[in-house]
């Protein structure tokens, strides 16, 4: 295709998107599976998250050698940086979500069962519900185990707060080494963001395990137990995914893959990084703090 005197590159058809429908209904139906206690579940989706691995493995390399065969512009270049942040976007709209779910549990839902409010008669539901967060004392219920205690922003979510606003500082510092054409400042930068990212991983799991077994805030602890792991485990997912990317430009940049004035995979997982580090900031102030 020509635009004016660019010619737009257009690859030629591709069998990575039925690859990719084929892998994400085994996984999900895999995982469905598993939910309603189906041996075959578990096995299902780990086949598709093999089919997932084996798509993005295939689907990133054939575009990695089209870049480096020179086969993009400009033209194609901006469509990468659009595409990227209307990506961006609709994961900003998907933690909006949830986001707006703990707003309205917190300022209408839980007022409303304790008679506050312009739906004061749901308190009607439960005599004597008081209005708290976090709320850990629900009406008795059979499938309901209060947690003993809350998570408190301090200790290893306040770590964690740390390990992330210096993982963004590290990968700023790898982006000023890239554009001043100082490769050992990008690949130390890079490999620093990374330890980073697993660290925070690590620090995230031992929180987990230190809220399930020692203060008893799992998933049927209420409206407060499946908020906390919603909101933290959505991010830490996103965290996962972040760390993977970056080690995949760093193994790119190794390989000198990367100049000052074409690099737009480094700018585009940066970019990314950049929304995880500003998401979990909301995260700690209103999942931990408030």
């Amino acid at each position: 295709m020509t635009t004016g005197d660019q010619h737009y590159f257009v690859p030629e058809p591709s069998r990575w998107p039925i690859i990719a429908v084929v892998g994400i209904f085994v996984t999900l139906f895999g995982v469905v599976l598993t939910v309603n206690d189906v041996s075959s579940g578990p096995i299902l989706s780990l086949l598709g998250l093999a089919v997932l691995v084996y798509l993005f493995t295939g689907w990133f390399g054939d575009v990695i050698r089209e870049g480096r065969s020179g086969s993009y512009n400009d033209q194609v270049s901006v469509s990468f940086r659009q595409a990227m942040a209307w990506f961006i976007a609709s994961e900003v709209f998907f933690f909006a979500a949830f986001f707006g779910s703990l707003f309205y549990i917190r300022t209408i839902a839980i007022p409303s069962l304790a008679g506050e409010g312009h739906l004061a008669s749901s308190h009607l539901l439960w005599e004597g519900f008081k209005d708290a967060w976090p709320l850990l004392n629900l009406p008795d219920n059979e499938s309901y185990v209060p947690a003993r205690e809350a998570m408190g922003p301090l200790g290893i979510p306040l770590l964690n707060t740390v390990i992330l606003l210096t993982s963004g500082a590290t990968i700023t510092w790898a982006h000023w080494g890239l554009k001043a054409n100082r490769r050992g400042h990008l690949v130390v930068g890079l490999a620093l963001t990374v330890l980073l990212g697993v660290v925070f991983l690590g620090f995230q799991a031992y929180e987990y395990v230190h809220a399930y077994e020692e203060l008893g805030l799992t998933l049927k602890a209420g409206v407060y137990g499946s908020t906390f792991y919603m909101l933290t485990g959505f991010h830490g997912l996103h965290v996962t995914m972040g760390t993977i990317m970056l080690i995949v430009i760093l193994l790119r940049s190794m390989k000198g893959h990367f100049t000052p004035k074409d690099h737009f995979g480094f700018e585009g997982v940066a970019w990314y990084w950049h929304f995880v580090d500003f998401v979990w900031l909301g995260l700690y102030v209103f999942v931990y703090w408030l």
